[in-house]
């Protein structure tokens, strides 16, 4: 197989660094022919990378690992960057004709241009979606072909701190990879690939519960208005599991197999439901899941919050979908209704 007939992605999370090649068929469909994933817990903590040499010397195994299973060699990958740093900022660039005009593709893209080239402290602008553009006083999705004489476009830049792009970067050409295109962002990325465009089209919230970070996305009209990351996820849970005097491994394990959101014990229960660590100690369940529910309720309550803030809490006609790890706590969805 030659080295265009495939295509290859990298995308590095909280917890671990993932990458998979396949080859795209003739329906547009992928077939996934290779992956591989390294631990991330060295080099990357809330979604940024802290240690380039560490985080090449990962990559360098990824490509290493999908090249052995394809038995052929990788040119360039794709990249999905995320990071508690990313978040959207508003801007709106605006421009008065001479006289009524029919609006042209060059006008909007010099627009889009100088809205990318608005200055920013310490921060990139890694991709932009744009809102709407009004064109005197009316509000177009497609600006090109409308006769006007003022046009303002209006955009949401998903921005992230310079350092976690730079950082990224560096670690790439440490392990001596290319990236193919630009930088994609992750959360969009995997919206696109989890949500259906009647969802995005009606209202939708995608709620990445992840190791170290939970990102919101909110779509509607196939738009995306509103991302933000918040600083929490499942390790919080597991630290807080830790407080019953026991390592990080063994906490995780309580919780993937006796987590609960909203447990409740039975009132007829001669004796309280118990669990077992692996050095066989026993826990009350309803112990360990009031500490799991507990910060369970932060989280979800920082969710609620963020949508508030986007505020498009009352127009997600089909709802919020959950993803990532922590989305797998039992009841989370329950839990979730609770508190918003």
């Amino acid at each position: 197989m030659a080295t265009t007939d495939f295509i290859a992605a990298i995308e590095l999370s909280s917890s671990k660094i993932s990458g998979i090649a396949g080859k795209k068929s003739s329906d547009g469909s992928i077939q996934v022919l290779a992956y591989a994933r390294e631990d991330a817990s060295p080099f990357i903590h809330k979604g940024a990378i802290y240690n380039i040499d560490k985080a090449a010397q990962a990559l360098t195994s990824i490509i290493n690992k999908l090249e052995g299973q394809l038995n052929n060699s990788i040119a360039k990958v794709y990249v999905g960057i995320g990071g508690q740093s990313l978040r959207t900022v508003r801007n709106a660039v605006s421009r008065t004709l001479e006289e009524e005009s029919i609006i042209s593709q060059e006008l909007v893209d010099e627009i889009c241009d100088e809205n990318r080239d608005v200055p920013l402290v310490d921060m990139s602008v890694l991709d932009v979606a744009p809102q709407e553009y009004k064109i005197d006083n009316t509000l177009h999705v497609e600006p090109v072909g409308v006769a006007g004489r003022y046009i303002t476009g209006q955009f949401l830049n998903i921005v992230a701190r310079a350092s976690l792009k730079k950082n990224l970067e560096h670690s790439f050409e440490q392990a001596k990879v290319e990236i193919a295109d630009d930088l994609l962002v992750a959360p969009t990325a995997l919206a696109k690939a989890v949500l259906t465009e009647n969802e995005m089209r009606s209202g939708c919230a995608l709620v990445d519960f992840g190791a170290d970070t939970t990102t919101v996305l909110v779509y509607k009209n196939n738009i995306l208005r509103y991302l933000s990351v918040l600083p929490l996820g499942g390790n919080n849970i597991t630290h807080d599991i830790t407080s019953l005097q026991m390592e990080e491994e063994d906490a995780e394990k309580l919780k993937l197999q006796y987590g609960d959101a909203l447990y409740e014990e039975e009132e007829d229960a001669e004796t309280p439901p118990v669990c077992t660590s692996e050095d066989g100690r026993t826990f009350e369940l309803a112990l360990l899941n009031n500490i799991i529910g507990a910060r369970a309720e932060e989280i979800l309550a920082n969710v609620w919050n963020q949508l508030q803030l986007s505020g498009y809490e009352d127009k997600l006609f089909s709802g919020v979908v959950f993803t990532g790890g922590g989305a797998n706590l039992k009841n989370l969805e329950k839990a979730f209704h609770r508190v918003s």
